[in-house]
């Protein structure tokens, strides 16, 4: 019964911060930048605390460091080559590279699940930090991925269904601890990788399509009240 209140409130968390940023799209640019900030404090102030964590005594340093870097490389060959990106002129359909963003918030938000599913196996107490600690990003998960849809010329109808997806995925993953066993090290490793994704999205899409054609100073304070939020979020939860 624990679970599954869990399971609705981070799906009622996700979904709020997406109507949020559909019934703001005027502001978009605000939007954008805390997501920015948000996105770039739950790879820094969460999932690196929780991989090195995860990973102690089983892996150095240097393999997550290695992961890290994977995970941005990845991202950005998939997004050169394979999303057809909204800054090209010659885009035909520049939402493919909202639908990728998208695709890697809602499989994050898949891991959220998960990670609440593991660490209720392991003892309830730790089970309830994660699960703190997932709700407190999940509002800005819904923000960011209705944002990566919006941005890249998708439609209301489309963010609607990606914020669905997104909303649903943490019970997903956690259904899915119940079918399958991975290590603490091995869930480290992921992780990892996933801060290089977030560390892309943030820095290399997000920030720069914050700026475009609005007065930088609003849009930076947005992106630094991201990272902030995060980190009180985080550390409020521990």
């Amino acid at each position: 019964m624990t679970v599954l209140l869990i399971i609705i409130a981070t799906t009622i968390s996700t979904a709020l911060g997406g109507l949020f940023a559909i019934k703001l799209k005027d502001k978009l640019h605000l939007i954008l930048g805390f997501s920015a900030g948000a996105v770039l404090g739950v790879a820094l102030f969460d999932l690196l605390p929780e991989a090195i964590d995860l990973t102690s005594g089983t892996y150095n340093i240097q393999i997550i460091s290695i992961l890290i870097a994977a995970g941005f490389a990845i991202y950005m060959l998939l997004d050169r080559y394979f999303s057809m990106h909204g800054h090209d002129d010659h885009c035909e359909n520049p939402s493919h590279n909202g639908k990728l963003g998208a695709s890697a918030l809602v499989f994050h938000s898949f891991l959220d699940g998960f990670g609440i599913g593991l660490a209720f196996k392991i003892s309830p107490a730790i089970g309830w930090v994660v699960a703190l600690a997932v709700l407190t990003h999940d509002f800005s998960d819904g923000v960011n991925t209705v944002s990566m849809i919006v941005k890249n010329k998708g439609g209301r109808k489309s963010a609607i269904k990606w914020l669905i997806a997104d909303s649903l995925a943490p019970a997903i993953g956690v259904a899915t601890t119940y079918l399958i066993t991975v290590s603490g090290s091995t869930l480290g490793l992921i992780l990892s990788v996933y801060i290089g994704l977030f560390l892309y999205i943030s820095a290399s899409d997000l920030i720069p399509e914050s700026h475009h054609q609005h007065p930088a100073a609003w849009t930076t304070l947005s992106t630094i009240l991201g990272m902030l939020v995060i980190l009180l979020a985080v550390n409020f939860a521990n």
